[in-house]
């Protein structure tokens, strides 16, 4: 299947969950985090769950994040080149919902991206040797590349992986694991 054709696929089957059935996966994916031997680094990079897309609810990885005292970084998106700033969440940091219903700081204190060491990734859908599809803007590849080699890619999702996709790019940035409700991937 293409990106397009699996995007189409994959944001259907997200909306075919209920809102039980995410809390539940997204409990499990959070368990299922906890395994990975992950824990030594400083800083580490999420997203904020998208809710009108039916995202993992990230509130579990915080919480897990908050509760072993590690640097937490968020985003906040400039779609006119597709960028994105990170910023240190902390108890002051005001969030907004921009135009695309992603909950964003306002502002805040901005790290690098060569500083992160662990990014969790968003995805749509992934294969079995580590490519994933976002929405298509390509902000997590601009941003994965400019991290250090050594930081560590997870993704998470509601589904296990698909074979392999047709039409990966170049650009495209490989993940270093992804997490299911029941399974990890190491690629």
């Amino acid at each position: 299947m293409t990106k397009k054709e699996l995007r189409i696929k994959y944001k259907a089957l997200r909306q075919s969950l209920t809102a039980s059935q995410i809390e539940d996966y997204s409990l499990a994916i959070a368990n299922q985090l906890l395994k990975l031997s992950i824990w030594d680094f400083s800083f580490y990079h999420t997203f904020l769950t998208i809710e009108e897309q039916k995202e993992i609810n990230t509130d579990y990885m915080l919480n897990i994040l908050a509760g072993k005292d590690k640097n937490i970084v968020i985003s906040k998106s400039n779609f006119e080149d597709y960028s994105m700033t990170h910023y240190l969440l902390t108890d002051n940091t005001k969030l907004k919902k921009n135009e695309y219903n992603i909950p964003e700081p306002v502002d805040g204190i901005e790290i690098q991206s060569s500083k992160i060491d662990v990014i969790f990734v968003p995805l749509l859908a992934y294969d079995k040797v580590g490519h994933r599809i976002g929405y298509g803007k390509g902000f997590y590849d601009r941003f994965l590349s400019e991290c250090k080699p050594e930081a560590l890619k997870i993704g998470f999702s509601f589904f296990n992986a698909e074979n392999e996709f047709s039409d990966f790019s170049t650009n495209d940035v490989k993940l270093d694991y992804c997490i299911s409700s029941d399974k990890i991937y190491k690629f």
